[in-house]
This record gives structure tokens, C-alpha cells and sequence, in this order.
């Protein structure tokens, strides 16, 4: 329990880093969006090279993927199941809110975690896969398919999932472990150094968007789903996760651990990117980002206490 307190503990220190960051004003009104796509586009695509490559192929492709993906699918369809009659919402509403309770941060949040709490950033690895590669492409269509306009076709989508620097950088890794390729050190050092810069410079820009922040705002009208959003995602998403490794796949303490505090991570921030393009749902992902964000370590506190980490 003490390297699991020691763990958040270096998290928190480099969030409150960026939270008075933020307030100070020291990087100017555009920091915290030139340093996620610092991380999004150069560093964090580099970290995953780095991770998947040194890492098990088994690992990745193996169980954890399809944990990742049946628990987070089931959340869904269990937040649509819930709220379809009680919440009257549109369509592309209804995608909105069951992706925010579904979604993880498995880059801002989910890369940190995985290296200080369970010791290996490749237990990450299979979620960021399945959600670039898989979950988002699969929402997003729906999104096109109940929206008049910003229709895109099924090439386009799959273009689009093949640009992205964090799928690229995953399949390039995998691509090396398993031909098991030796990487040369002259061409491994620079990719090493800039991947250093991902980790702290996701958890300065998490820090800065606290800044200002506030939840759950009555006149919205929304509460109601925030609040079932916010549960599905840090109570019945870990939940399924624990149900599937332990009981289902039969997995190792470690890996079932793994399983849960990746399914305990908070709501994407990129939800709310998604929210604001189709211009559906935004209150909705901007409050269920924040409150989970909130939330989330002291929730994984409390599951890697009940778990014995």
C-alpha cells in the first residue's frame, strides 16, 4: 500500500504543479493546449513505441485487450440501457453520454498510473489500442450516422484511425516485438528522450484544466446524466473489469489488479473534443470529464486498497 500511496502521491505533486501553473499564467492562455499536442502528436506516440516494443506481444493482444474492450462496451450499453427512457436525450446525445461513462484516460492519466502504481506502462498499452484503434472509430460513425451533418465515410474513418500518432506509434512498437527486431541505439536514444517528456507534461496540462472548473452547474439541466455518467464510469466500468479478469478469464492477482485500475481511470478529455465538434452533448462531456477526474485517484485509492496493492 505505501508504493501504491507513493505512486499517487508523485502523480498529485505534478497535477498541483500544473494547477498553480495554470492559475499563475506562466504559460500563457495556450499552455495546456501546446502541451497536449506536444504529448498527443511527438512524446506520447514515442512512449508507446518505446513500451510496446520492450514489451510481451501476448501482453498487448492478449486478455487485457478484451477485457478492455467487452467492459467498456458493456458500461455503454448499460448507461443506454438505463437512462434511454428516464433521460429523453437525442441519439447523438445518448452516444455522448455513454461514451464519457465508458471512455478512460489511458494516456493523461492511464500512462502515469500504469508506471507509478503497477509498475509496467505496458499495462496501458492495451487500452490506448483498443480505444484509437477500435472504440472511437466505432463512435464516431454512430455519431455520423445520427447527425445531418459532418458525415463521414467508412474509408475516411479508417484513414483517419491509421494518421493517428498514438495508433502509429502502438503499431511500430508491436511491429518490433514481434519480429523482435533490434532497434539501434542511435536511432532508440532520441526516441527515448523525447518520450521522457510525455508523462510530465500530461500531467502539467491535466493540472491546468482544473483551473476554473466547475461541475454539476444546476442551470445546465444535465446533472442528472453527469451524475449516472460519473458512476457508470468509476463504479460498474471496474466493476465489469473485476467480473471479467477474475471470474471469466481466470487471470493472475497482478493482471486482474491491472484490469480494474485501468477500467477506474476517469472520462477522456478528448469526449469533450468530440462533444464540441458535433456540437451534442458538450455539458454532458466537459462535467463528467471533470467530476471524474475529481474522483478518479481517490476511487483507484480505495480499489488498490480493496485489491491489496
Amino acid at each position: 500500500m505505501t508504493g501504491v500511496l507513493s505512486g499517487f502521491s508523485i502523480i498529485w505533486v505534478v497535477i498541483l504543479v500544473g494547477y498553480f501553473v495554470g492559475r499563475t499564467g506562466v504559460l500563457g492562455e495556450q499552455g495546456r493546449w501546446v502541451l497536449n499536442r506536444l504529448t498527443f502528436f511527438v512524446a506520447s506516440p514515442a512512449l508507446l513505441f518505446m513500451t510496446i516494443a520492450d514489451s510481451e506481444p501476448t501482453q498487448v493482444l492478449g486478455p487485457l485487450l478484451w477485457i478492455a474492450t467487452i467492459s467498456a462496451s458493456l458500461t455503454a450499453v448499460v448507461y443506454h440501457l438505463a437512462t434511454f427512457k428516464w433521460l429523453k436525450r437525442t441519439p447523438a446525445e445518448r452516444i455522448i453520454a455513454a461514451m464519457s461513462a465508458s471512455t478512460v484516460n489511458s494516456a493523461n492519466l492511464g500512462l502515469p498510473i500504469a508506471l507509478y502504481v503497477l509498475g509496467d506502462m505496458s499495462h496501458a498499452a492495451p487500452v490506448i489500442l483498443f480505444q484509437l484503434a477500435l472504440y472511437q472509430p466505432v463512435n464516431l460513425a454512430m455519431l455520423d450516422a445520427t447527425t445531418l451533418t459532418h458525415r463521414t465515410t467508412f474509408l475516411a474513418l479508417l484513414t483517419a484511425t491509421a494518421k493517428n500518432p498514438m495508433i502509429i506509434g502502438s503499431m511500430a512498437g508491436l511491429v518490433v516485438a514481434l519480429s523482435g527486431w533490434q532497434v539501434p541505439q542511435l536511432v532508440l536514444e532520441p526516441i527515448e528522450l523525447i518520450a521522457g517528456a510525455s508523462i510530465p507534461a500530461m500531467l502539467l496540462a491535466f493540472g491546468i484544466s482544473l483551473v476554473g472548473s466547475k461541475p454539476l452547474d444546476r442551470a445546465t439541466g444535465r446533472r442528472a446524466d453527469v451524475v449516472v455518467g460519473t458512476v457508470a464510469k468509476l463504479v460498474l466500468h471496474p466493476l465489469i473489469a473485476w467480473l471479467l479478469a477474475a471470474f471469466v478469464f481466470q487471470l493472475s492477482t497482478p493482471m486482474v489488479i491491472s484490469s480494474v485500475i485501468m477500467a477506474g481511470l476517469p472520462t477522456a478529455q478528448n469526449i469533450f473534443v468530440t462533444a464540441s465538434r458535433y456540437e451534442q452533448g458538450v455539458v454532458i462531456a466537459k462535467d463528467t470529464v471533470m467530476l471524474t477526474t475529481i474522483c478518479a485517484i481517490p476511487v483507484m485509492m480505495l480499489l488498490a486498497s480493496i485489491l491489496g496493492i
